[in-house]
């Protein structure tokens, strides 16, 4: 197959690339350029995508020997990224860009790019498994199609990757999938004489440069000064925008009077239409059940009655998160979904992205059923 390896200049990428050439693919190396802001060097970001990335990967693809090409899609990321991340906390949910980035960047922009110059398939250094289209020699097919999580499941990233659904991940490979650990990875990196073999992981959010999110949204919304309250409505303190909290915060509040019982306080919801910061005690935080929309199936869905969905699966609700039991409903036509979790989750925010997986407790290699975002 004709593969189109991006290159994020890290050492996940540069051995993916280096996999797929390995596999026999006609591989052809490209770096996004995300960002045309001079504080987006590495020793001013915090995130990926800097400057010095693009001669990092580049240095990747020489070893390689494969063709190399740096594409500009600045304009794809803030309209498609940036602006979504600014719009969702204006609206007072908490957005993931690293979801969004997945979904309109890389199987989106890039893709019709690869699609438009005769690739089959675009190859990324994510730790998640494919069963199916690309990965089995058949990009573009979504018969039997299944996004699963990674052997390592310190990495797998497979939460972030089921939003870009079945017509996107059929033209997906993902080389590292299988791969033990981030160890094993720069081993091997090392062993193939690739120079990002040691270079430090990216975190934090790519186009926020210094890492202060506050900051970055109150210089591209401005301020806007309201109260933070209880949830019995009692004036607690003023704040100078709500979309600076996000659910389940609890440090930089600016509350110089303390609850009565002397227990820290957790901002429990925004109220964009008052400008009001809801804030009060941690089991406040704690929900039971969660509704989406925008849902994306991966599988088939079960009857359930009269209803269509799962039993006895898990769901995950942050990146970062531990999956939780759960049963969930879908409605196909409506885009929506709703899960009763097995147990309380703490800190649930609209915005984040909810991911259905199909056993509880997870194991190894769980298959992704469907994804919606927390509403």
């Amino acid at each position: 197959m004709r593969v189109l390896a991006a290159l994020s200049g890290g050492v996940d990428s540069a051995v993916a690339a280096a996999r797929a050439v390995e596999a026999g693919h006609d591989v052809v190396g490209v770096h996004m350029a995300l960002s045309r802001t001079p504080a987006a060097t590495r020793a001013g970001a915090r995130g990926c995508c800097s400057i010095e990335d693009a001669s990092d990967a580049r240095w990747a693809a020489e070893i390689l020997g494969i063709p190399f090409y740096v594409w500009d899609l600045s304009q794809e990321f803030t309209e498609r990224v940036v602006a979504d991340f600014l719009a969702e906390y204006r609206a007072g949910r908490t957005p993931n860009p690293c979801v969004r980035c997945n979904e309109r960047i890389k199987f989106d922009a890039l893709l019709e790019r690869a699609r438009a110059l005769g690739f089959d398939a675009v190859a990324t250094g994510h730790y998640a498994r494919l069963r199916g289209g690309a990965a089995a020699g058949r990009p573009g097919s979504t018969q039997g199609l299944e996004l699963r999580r990674a052997a390592d499941g310190a990495k797998d990233q497979s939460y972030v990757l089921a939003v870009s659904g079945g017509t996107g991940l059929s033209r997906a490979l993902f080389p590292l999938g299988d791969a033990p650990s981030k160890s094993a990875v720069r081993a091997e990196a090392e062993r193939r004489g690739l120079p990002v073999a040691d270079k430090p992981d990216s975190y934090d959010i790519c186009f926020v440069a210094d890492g202060d999110t506050r900051g970055f949204l109150a210089r591209s919304l401005g301020t806007e000064p309201g109260t933070m309250v209880s949830p019995e409505g009692e004036v607690l303190g003023t704040h100078e925008g709500y979309f600076g909290f996000t659910v389940g915060q609890r440090r930089g509040l600016g509350l110089t009077r303390p609850a009565p019982d002397g227990r820290p306080r957790y901002v429990l919801q925004t109220r964009p239409a008052a400008n009001e910061v809801v804030v009060g005690p941690a089991e406040l935080l704690s929900r039971s059940t969660v509704a989406g929309d925008g849902l994306v199936l991966l599988a088939e869905p079960e009857e359930l009655g009269a209803a269509l969905g799962w039993r006895g699966v898990s769901v995950q609700v942050r990146a970062h998160g531990r999956a939780v039991g759960a049963d969930v409903v879908i409605d196909p036509e409506a885009s929506t979904l709703s899960a009763e979790l097995h147990e309380p989750v703490r800190g649930i925010a609209a915005g984040q992205s909810l991911v259905v997986y199909a056993s509880a407790p997870p194991g190894d290699g769980d298959q992704v059923l469907a994804q919606a975002t927390i509403t």
